[in-house]
């Protein structure tokens, strides 16, 4: 039985483009009408955060992070909390020596007498200083080590779900926005919730120890201390939050601005850049993106100066009227004069571990927006993952039953509408037709790319649904016309479609290449197989449009599978080569037991091929051999005379066509 979950795709967590989002862009501002969304999608739930809602969801945040750090590094994780709790320990120890100390100063009696009875206190002082000492650089150590790991596992998470989702949940438009966000922001913020939670625990722990001394001296200094702190927390938190704000409403600005800075230096775009002179134009919209951003930093900048002035006079008067009842205290004998000096090193201590809370608080709740989102584009991922029945693909199959497939992608656009077809081992067989008329799309079917929107596929009977997709994947051997060039050896380049990236089947791999013509691109190289296909490294080489694609016939080829399907690979290469690399395909690959699949625009293969099936308009309006649809005198024998044509006519007039 199928075990298949029906999620849908992936929602995008963006709200829907605001009705100007078509909208021309005036003066040259390209700022304001696309992407506006991705700086948009946290700021209404930020904007309403306040401290009562932090300290609500700070369990359940601290608790993701943590079950995160403990699967990525548990040694770590948990050398990072019991040093912390011994750290807290010896900063309340110290606290209290330290108090101590000031009260066998401020004791009756005479100097000499109260210097030498506080000594010992203060030895224990130094003590706990140096011990916490040690403490805060075990917890750096580890804290710098646990982080990076959490990037690691997360990252790892991230890639195999990004890795694997249907070919459909990366063509739906708002893919490029999640996956940006939640490699970006989400892996970055997940790492600096470690240190984050770290120092909110350390913030809390300290707040305690500091309240407890100053709740022993008299606990009415607590509730005075409340009044001098609270201000500027709130200054504090306000602060922290108008740059969240700033961050990420600039975050579509930067992505911009980043793409310009790119286009201006980048390699891939430098020839073009300076043929065409576009330097002014691109350095105009730059100058007109920074401004924006300068703009947008400075009235932050203002704006938390003033916040902070706020908060500083009101916490200062709060400080005043603690300090003021303080000394009222003492002159009125509420307070022994020895415990006053206390006093005034617990408020300090109070006041300084509230203001950290209130941060560290705000930031772990800021940096677990993003972390959430993460989880819940990884969840989403996982709802979208090929199919897993248990069952794989069988080694080889002796026919392919297609019936009434249609397939719409998922902007709307209807690609296939009910079509129908048979292939059988041996059989040659070329999809050919007009730009978009469907052959691409049946070929991602065929290959377990594509689910269809409707219909079936049969391998031997058996419904392809029956089957892993994965494993269906991994029996077809689909080359595409616009191949991936892998950053790897050339080898690699050449095995990677089985698996493999470090191994090979010598033998094979040289069937592969000569049968492809890649031979005699692997031959030019400086370093041979070991060659980076990458222009970017170091001894790396840079290959033509035309020898990529002969590499990744090769790739096709060396996969060895049961079907073979060129969809159009041959687009850059020079018609001798084109010609050649059919040829072998057809006369040394397109065994009895393979079924073989050409999609071209140039018809020259689909003469010696089996079955020809013409697309238009995402149906199949001709099927036959080459004579049979030449003799039908159709779109594929109007197609056929219009290419000879262009050839004769070039003959006769000693132009090449």
């Amino acid at each position: 039985m199928t075990d298949r979950t029906t999620v849908p795709a992936p929602r995008s967590v963006l709200p829907p483009p605001p009705a100007s989002a078509g909208s021309a862009p005036e003066n040259g501002d390209l700022t304001g009408h696309v992407s506006q969304g991705y700086w948009e999608t946290f700021e209404g739930q930020a904007s309403r955060t306040g401290l009562l809602t932090i300290l609500r969801s700070l369990p359940a945040i601290v608790r993701q992070v943590w079950v995160t750090a403990w699967r990525a590094d548990p040694h770590a994780a948990v050398l990072v909390a019991v040093l912390q709790l011994v750290s807290a320990a010896l900063a309340s120890a110290g606290l209290l020596a330290s108090v101590n100390v000031l009260q066998r100063v401020f004791a009756d009696g005479a100097s000499g007498t109260r210097i030498r009875a506080a000594l010992p206190a203060l030895a224990v002082v130094a003590g706990l200083l140096l011990v916490r000492g040690l403490m805060d650089t075990g917890i750096a150590h580890w804290q710098a080590r646990l982080g990076p790991r959490v990037r690691q596992e997360l990252e790892a998470q991230l890639l195999a779900l990004t890795s694997h989702v249907c070919l459909d949940v990366v063509d739906d438009p708002g893919w490029a926005d999640d996956v940006r966000r939640a490699y970006d922001r989400g892996l970055y913020f997940a790492k600096e919730s470690v240190g984050k939670t770290i120092e909110l625990v350390s913030a809390l722990l300290a707040l305690a120890g500091a309240a407890g001394v100053l709740g022993v001296l008299h606990p009415l200094l607590l509730v005075l201390l409340l009044a001098a702190v609270l201000p500027k927390g709130a200054a504090s938190v306000t602060s922290v939050r108008k740059g969240y704000l700033s961050a990420v409403r600039q975050s579509s600005l930067r992505r911009r601005i980043l793409h310009f800075s790119w286009v201006l230096y980048e390699r891939d775009t430098a020839a073009e850049l300076r043929t065409s002179t576009a330097q002014g134009a691109l350095l105009a919209e730059h100058e007109v993106l920074a401004t924006r951003i300068s703009d947008e930093e400075v009235a932050l900048g203002t704006e938390q100066a003033r916040t902070a002035l706020v908060g500083r006079t009101l916490g200062g008067v709060g400080l005043f009227a603690t300090y003021a009842v303080l000394a009222w205290m003492l002159g009125a004998g509420w307070l022994p004069l020895a415990a006053g000096g206390g006093a005034y090193f617990a408020i300090q201590a109070s006041q300084s571990a509230l203001l950290r809370v209130v941060i560290a608080a705000h930031q772990v709740f800021e940096n677990s927006l993003w972390v959430r989102d993460l989880a819940d584009f990884q969840e989403a991922c996982r709802g979208r993952l090929p199919r897993r029945t248990g069952r794989p693909a069988p080694t080889a199959v002796k026919e392919i039953t297609v019936t009434d497939v249609a397939f719409s992608y998922p902007q709307g656009r209807q690609a296939l509408h009910g079509v129908s077809f048979t292939l059988r081992a041996g059989q040659k067989v070329a999809f050919v037709g007009r730009n978009g008329s469907g052959k691409s799309t049946m070929s991602r079917i065929l290959a377990g790319l594509y689910e269809p929107s409707s219909g079936s596929v049969h391998w031997d009977g058996t419904p392809v649904d029956d089957y892993d997709s994965e494993s269906v994947q991994g029996r077809v051997a689909l080359v595409l016309q616009d191949p991936g060039h892998w950053p790897l050896t050339a080898l690699a380049n050449v095995t990677i479609g089985a698996g493999t990236i470090n191994s090979a089947e010598p033998e094979r791999a040289l069937r592969a290449v000569r049968a492809s013509g890649a031979d005699r691109v692997i031959e030019g190289l400086d370093h041979g197989w070991m060659t980076i296909l990458s222009p970017q490294f170091e001894g790396g080489a840079e290959l033509s449009d035309g020898n990529w694609s002969k590499i990744a016939c090769a790739r096709g080829l060396y996969q060895n599978a049961p079907v073979l399907i060129m969809d159009e690979p041959t687009a850059s290469m020079d018609p001798l080569a084109e010609h050649q690399l059919f040829q072998a395909v057809l006369d040394d690959y397109a065994g009895p037991d393979t079924i073989t699949v050409l999609v071209s625009h140039r018809l020259g293969p689909a003469v010696a091929c089996d079955l020809v099936l013409v697309f238009d308009e995402g149906r199949i309006a001709e099927s036959g051999t080459h004579h049979e649809l030449m003799a039908l005198g159709g779109i594929y024998a109007a197609m056929f005379e219009t290419q000879a044509a262009a050839y004769r006519t070039g003959a006769e007039t000693g132009h090449t066509a």
